[in-house]
């Protein structure tokens, strides 16, 4: 079949390359108290003490970040989407956009992040599973997570004699 006179490209030129559908970003909230009135309480005081990971569908898995004794080692992890944490419940999720990067690209944003949250350099006030979302997603959307959701621990940060110590150092090996 001839082109088309409008057509700019010879039918031996390869085609330009494909822009990729676009990925979800979706964040993952769990309440990491039990249901109970203090856990309401801080939900509506805009407060909740929570886990965050990032979801990137259509991947079956999500992406968080923990705390342990291995030197080296990233602790940055895989959990199947929606599986929460022991002990927390799912609470909320939030979509906070879309990324158009390559799947390569993706997998390299999530290397390097992986690389920067190592395992023993997590803290409950000023490394958590909050910063490594709010961080990735920045990356992903230019857009970060809500203020509550690390909220608790811009207050245990500022009135440290509210967070008992044994919650904040990583576990030695």
């Amino acid at each position: 079949m001839a082109p088309s006179p409008t057509s700019t490209r010879s039918p031996e030129s390869p085609a330009p390359p494909s822009t990729p559908s676009p990925t979800e970003v979706i964040i993952h909230v769990y309440d990491l108290l039990p249901p109970s009135r203090l856990s309401s309480l801080l939900w509506l005081l805009s407060c909740p003490l929570v886990h965050t990971s990032l979801h990137l569908p259509p991947s079956p898995h999500e992406l968080a970040f923990g705390g342990h004794p291995h030197p080296h080692l990233t602790g940055v992890y895989t959990s199947p989407v929606l599986q929460p944490p022991p002990g927390a419940t799912h609470r909320t999720t939030l979509h906070l956009g879309q990324t158009h990067l390559q799947p390569w690209e993706l997998a390299s944003l999530i290397e390097e992040a992986a690389a920067a949250f190592k395992g023993t350099e997590y803290n409950l006030l000023t490394r958590n599973c909050n910063h490594f979302t709010d961080h990735v997603a920045r990356r992903l959307t230019g857009r970060g997570l809500p203020g509550w959701c690390n909220r608790a621990a811009a207050v245990g940060l500022a009135l440290p004699c509210l967070v008992p110590g044994e919650w904040v150092r990583v576990p030695v090996a």
